[in-house]
């Protein structure tokens, strides 16, 4: 199984609430909802296509408390897409998931996460979860990153890649922009950035 993060980021780099002013507000965290007026048909699609044919997702601790409110209450095919494939959770706190159908990964959570992508065939969606992606890449678990770069500067929240953490060395395998000026670029790892790996 190939694990593939998916990620949407304003162009400073913000990951923090896109979805809802009351999505995510740690740190005081003010303007959640910053992706819902720039969305277009074919950012949509990608979406949907993405959660669609994912064989399974792997959340972060956060990014499943807010999806665990949210999502069992939806309807439409990204609710149904995440209904149908299997759910895990890396966390060292959450015990007893509320969501029917979600695993917990804790101990050796990187043993875990390399037998999953033993076990099967197809993607291992990893959805927002900024701590958990950087975690990811540290451990050199990520296959492919794709980022949904909205043109908009949030100014505040958490950043996908702060100032301090794992290096990564990345091939852009194609990119492109829809009507409304999203960048969709896939990424896939190659080690680390070569004046750093010695």
């Amino acid at each position: 199984m190939r694990l593939v993060t998916t990620t949407m980021v304003s162009l400073d780099g913000v990951m923090q609430g896109p979805g809802g002013a009351a999505e995510d507000t740690r740190g005081g965290f003010t303007r959640g909802g910053w992706s819902l007026p720039i969305g277009d048909e074919e950012s949509g699609e990608y979406i949907v296509r993405t959660y669609s044919e994912a064989a399974a997702f792997l959340l972060g601790r956060v990014t499943y408390d807010i999806w665990a409110d949210y999502w069992p209450h939806q309807e439409g095919p990204i609710a149904d897409a995440l209904r149908a494939a299997p759910r895990y959770v890396a966390s060292t706190t959450l015990t007893e998931p509320s969501w029917t159908g979600t695993t917990v990964l804790d101990g050796d959570v990187a043993s875990r996460i390399q037998w999953l992508k033993a076990k099967g065939d197809g993607d291992l969606v990893v959805p927002g979860s900024g701590m958990l992606v950087r975690w990811l890449l540290a451990h050199r678990l990520v296959d492919q990153l794709e980022l949904m770069t909205l043109p908009v500067v949030v100014g505040q929240g958490e950043r996908l890649f702060p100032p301090a953490g794992p290096d990564a060395a990345l091939d852009l395998h194609s990119s492109r922009v829809t009507p409304s000026g999203i960048v969709l670029s896939v990424y896939r790892p190659t080690g680390r950035p070569p004046q750093y790996a010695r």
